[in-house]
């Protein structure tokens, strides 16, 4: 692709520009600054709207009890147990164990701590999901 004929559809990047390789008129390759492309804006919007699924979801699975709130901060951090475990330096065990509300109400306060820490929230959010602002996916608004 030319040059000039690097795409600048506006998308989910909100603003922020990407670097994409294009042709001179030299015949060169050069680095050129890109706001997005329409199909790849349209698969990124996609890909947010599955994840905003998954949140919901585990949101609700908090609300009506049946996970513990860390289920619902997973989602929103993209984090499986194999992940939260490594990053905790804790087995996966523990924290299926934490995933479920009975046992999580009991947890001590060095362990809600180290989760909020690590998910850079309160022990309060942590704890109670209604103190967490909803993720909005970037760039909705132009849709």
């Amino acid at each position: 692709m030319r040059k000039e004929e690097v795409p600048q559809d506006q998308g989910i990047a909100d603003g922020l520009k990407e670097v994409t390789y294009a042709v001179d008129e030299n015949g060169d390759y050069v680095l050129v600054p890109s706001t997005g492309w329409e199909p790849k804006n349209i698969s990124n919007y996609q890909a947010w709207e599955g994840i905003a699924e998954q949140i919901r979801t585990a949101r609700q699975q908090v609300l009506n009890n049946e996970a513990s709130p860390l289920a619902y901060h997973m989602a929103r951090n993209l984090m499986d147990v194999s992940l939260l475990a490594q990053y905790m330096g804790i087995m996966r065990w523990r924290v299926k164990r934490h995933l479920k509300p009975r046992i999580f109400m009991k947890l001590n306060q060095n362990i809600l701590h180290r989760y909020a820490s690590l998910l850079k929230i309160t022990v309060a959010q942590l704890q109670d999901i209604s103190l967490v602002e909803e993720l909005k996916i970037p760039g909705q608004d132009r849709k």
